[in-house]
């Protein structure tokens, strides 16, 4: 099969393209060529950048291709872009979408892709997102082009870091190992799922090319539920280090505390993370293979590998905002 890849140097997209090589497809990358790539094999690069339109279309009116998998589409504009380039020049467009698109909180738990898709217009990335969703769902259904949305939640692994209260740093690892207090938003009992790179990245190959995914939308999420205590714990259990002492915060008082790095806890992380994979499980032979604690060993050894994991004295932030807590804790009870 002869796809393109829109995007290919990111963690998802780079084990999308590995697992097609594998498989045996001709796979053809398109990116601006500013970041190295982490597979190995015959793949074909075409350089450019989708956000210039005329240009990005062009190009693409130059070739055909049985698939197309759309990583890096994340405004209403780039969406619209999309179905103009592919639009009788594809068999089947897949979209990689978010869960953040839903509703929060959701009405009902586990989340089905049928919920209500209404993201605070605060929260950007989603609100464009669910905006794509549209455009490209209206596309499908004119019969102008066949799309298929997959929706992700967290998805970490080699190559990339692991989340937290306060983002992405790997300081937050040099934390866990030296026992430091780890922020954590609200009481942490909100459920989370997490979700390895390589089962991800499994559901996007097996929806490539089949039929029975036009017009629909997956999750593709973890499922071990569990509480941000628990991931916290479980993260320092996998690395053979102490007990993490849990410094809980109220959400919104760490939101205005820290508006920048803190903005995903109010928007998103506070509320349950949950979702029902059942549509991919059955269409998309979805599986959940790499438990949490496993996947977390994995990740931190390729950072370790790679010298990626920053010394937490390099930001004193968390030292700041736990000692002007505990301040607050000792006059409120005073």
């Amino acid at each position: 099969m002869r796809i393109l890849m829109i995007g290919g140097s990111g963690l998802i997209s780079t084990a999308i393209t590995r697992q097609l090589l594998a498989r045996g497809d001709a796979v053809t990358l398109y990116n601006r060529g500013r970041t190295p790539l982490r597979v190995e094999g015959d793949v074909q690069t075409i350089h450019g950048d989708r956000t210039d339109f005329a240009a990005f279309e062009a190009q693409m009116a130059a070739g055909r291709f049985d698939c197309v998998i759309d990583m890096v589409c994340y405004r209403p504009t780039e969406a619209e872009s999309a179905v103009r380039a592919f639009a009788g020049r594809t068999g089947h467009y897949i979209f990689c979408s978010t869960v953040d698109v839903y509703t929060k909180p959701a009405a009902s738990y586990p989340i089905r892709e049928d919920a209500e898709r209404k993201p605070d217009p605060a929260f950007g990335y989603a609100f464009d997102k669910a905006a794509c969703e549209e455009i490209l769902l209206a596309a499908h259904a004119r019969g102008a082009l066949p799309v298929t949305l997959i929706r992700p939640a967290h998805t970490y692994g080699e190559g990339g870091a692991l989340l937290h209260t306060l983002g992405w740093d790997t300081r937050y690892i040099d934390r866990i190992r030296k026992g430091k207090p780890i922020l954590v938003h609200g009481d942490g009992n909100s459920l989370w799922s997490s979700c390895h790179v390589d089962d991800v990245a499994a559901a996007f190959v097996h929806a490539c090319g089949n039929p029975a995914t036009h017009g629909k939308a997956y999750h593709v999420t973890g499922e071990e539920w569990q509480s941000w205590n628990q991931y916290h714990q479980r993260v320092a259990k996998a690395l053979h280090a102490p007990e993490p002492v849990l410094v809980h915060i109220p959400t919104d008082l760490l939101a205005k505390a820290l508006p920048t790095e803190a903005a995903w806890c109010r928007l998103n992380f506070q509320f349950n993370n949950i979702f029902d994979n059942c549509a991919a499980r059955q269409e998309l032979d979805f599986r959940y293979t790499i438990p949490w604690i496993e996947g977390v060993r994995r990740t931190v050894a390729w950072l370790d590998d790679h010298g990626r994991i920053q010394p937490s004295s390099d930001d004193d932030i968390e030292d700041r905002v736990v000692a002007a807590w505990r301040r607050a804790e000792t006059a409120m009870l005073a």
